[in-house]
């Protein structure tokens, strides 16, 4: 088998033509090639308007080593395929008394659950939050009405903080042992799309991803595996230095020797029981900014070379620069075709995150533009927990300036107040308007982060026009605060995965291991490995098949 890369072929093209250009580029009759499998498929704009898709594949042609050799030192054009299966490790010895403890079922904590499960391992998954369709009703309710649930949000309850986002699936993890593809194949077993297995940016789109994390939730449960919502860990039980249990919502108490701590990024007052309980942590560098918003047709026109790019679809894009400050200012989670979400999770504080559906179908395009701090700008050297205090203080002034709603400011208006100059409005009287879900209200958005921050964004904005034209426009809409794009906190661990607690396995983006749905996963994959190649089920019966 072959690997052929940087096959072209237009954007409406058949797999007939898909073909044609392989055996284009392999310099053989169409009928030598007996069999296609796409690898991976991208988008080359470079002669924009005339916009190529360019694919990877793997050929099963006649007179492949005849191939090869035409090809030496060609490699980047064809060699031989590599893809290298996953395999989950053989059980350990040591046989599980009680099963394992998977705190929060985002990403990590999912996928930890399920391959556990998949291998007749029957772990216990406690959710704070609720079941994936009694969350998704609780936040619709919050975005028409204002009215927070503070343990059922956009951050908390089944499928973690990313439920709510573009679902975008890329990562720049190395996936040296397959743990990626497993990821977007198991995406795909519970009702993904293929395409996610081979295009350069995946995504999913939150109205499929609700779909899939309770399909998967339901394997767990078939496999044999709890599922437990509105049951938070509000304190761990230690017996000389090793994990003895967890009590659930300040009353129950489950005995486990493994638990994995899969919180997530905002669980604020787990952090505060951990702290308590003298489990090692540290405060790490993260990053805050405002989301910007601009005309999907401006962003196409700007990438593609045209403002409908029809079967392309809307288009992404990713920016970065530095600020005359020295701070680096970049775009982050960009949802083409996307909505600003209220993503609050605590009364009296805003936080704002990026949507995308499937489709992608929305007027406008959006993107975090961030800059990052670190422990010194927060007070972290001291207190582990001193950037979730620097959080809070600027949810609480982005809840004060948008009196409750997302505060929203034309960037011309925004950049005067950062300059002092010009005129201070906050008011807009642009036909361009925000596309958010959650109420909005026009403010001054400069009141909110630090002054240098302010100042990295601006000069961010400024030179990010000379890569998008348009992207400095006066009306260019943002709205704030982006305060979640990670984890301000890492629990410490070793190469085992646990913590200096033994049976404690810190996990995911909100331990500070992951940063985004696909490295997420792939951390929960890992922490699932080092338990079941320890230790053996303590239930055989149910199983299920293995990978």
């Amino acid at each position: 088998m072959l690997r052929v890369n940087q096959v072209k072929v237009k954007p409406e093209h058949s797999a007939a033509d898909l073909k044609r250009s392989t055996a284009r580029v392999l310099r053989v009759p169409e009928e030598n090639i007996k069999t296609l499998k796409v690898i991976r498929k991208s988008i080359d704009a470079r002669k924009k308007p005339h916009v190529e898709y360019s694919y990877s594949v793997d050929a099963d042609v006649k007179e492949e080593e005849k191939i090869r050799r035409r090809f030496r030192g060609k490699e980047n054009l064809v060699c031989d395929s590599e893809q290298k299966a996953y395999r989950f490790p053989d059980p350990g010895i040591r046989i599980q008394k009680t099963p394992a403890v998977i705190v929060g079922t985002g990403p990590a904590g999912l996928f930890c659950g399920y391959f556990l499960a998949l291998h007749g391992y029957h772990p216990i998954l406690l959710e704070r939050g609720k079941c994936v369709e009694e969350r998704c009703r609780d936040v619709d309710e919050f975005w028409e009405t204002g009215k927070l649930k503070s343990e059922s949000n956009v951050q908390f309850g089944e499928g973690g903080a990313g439920t709510f986002s573009d679902g975008k699936l890329n990562t720049l993890v190395k996936d040296r042992d397959g743990r990626g593809r497993a990821v977007l194949e198991t995406f795909v077993r519970f009702g993904a799309e293929e395409r996610i297995c081979y295009e350069a940016k995946p995504h999913m789109g939150t109205d499929v991803l609700c779909g899939v994390i309770k399909r998967m939730r339901e394997e767990i449960i078939r496999l044999g595996g709890q599922v437990r919502f509105e049951s938070r860990v509000t304190d761990i039980e230690l017996e000389c230095g090793q994990v003895a249990g967890v009590v659930i919502n300040g009353e129950e108490r489950l005995a486990c020797a493994q638990l994995v701590l899969a919180i997530g990024h905002s669980a604020r007052d787990t952090f505060a029981m951990l702290q308590a309980r003298q489990v090692p942590m540290e405060a790490k560098a993260f990053a805050v900014g405002l989301r910007v918003e601009h005309p999907q047709p401006m962003i196409n026109e700007s990438q593609y070379g045209m403002p409908d790019p029809g079967i392309l679809g809307a288009a992404p894009y990713k920016v970065a620069a530095k600020a005359k400050n020295g701070r680096g200012v970049y775009s982050f989670c960009m949802c083409p075709g996307g909505y600003v979400v209220n993503a609050s999770s605590e009364p009296g504080h805003t936080a704002v995150n990026g949507m995308s559906y499937r489709t992608r179908d929305g007027k406008n395009a959006n993107s975090a533009v961030i800059v990052t701090v670190t422990p010194g700008d927060f007070g972290g050297e001291s207190d582990a927990l001193a950037g979730i205090a620097f959080q809070r203080q600027l949810e609480r002034r982005a809840y004060e300036s948008g009196e409750g709603r997302i505060p929203v400011q034309r960037y011309e208006d925004f950049k005067s107040r950062v300059l002092g100059c010009g005129q201070n409005t906050v008011q807009s009287d642009s036909t361009f308007q925000p596309q958010c879900k959650g109420q909005y209200q026009w403010a001054d958005l400069s009141k909110i982060l630090p002054a240098e921050c302010n100042a990295a964004i601006v000069d961010g904005m400024e030179a990010f026009a000379a890569q998008i034209k348009g992207f400095n426009s006066p009306d260019a809409c943002l709205s704030g605060v982006e305060s979640r794009t990670s984890s301000p906190v890492r629990i410490l661990r070793d190469d085992s995965m646990q913590s200096q607690l033994r049976g404690l396995y810190p996990c995911g983006e909100g331990a500070g291991y992951a940063g985004g749905i696909m490295s997420a996963a792939m951390d929960g994959i890992r922490v699932a490995e080092k338990i079941a190649a320890e230790f053996h089920p303590c239930h055989t019966e149910g199983g299920g098949d293995r990978i």
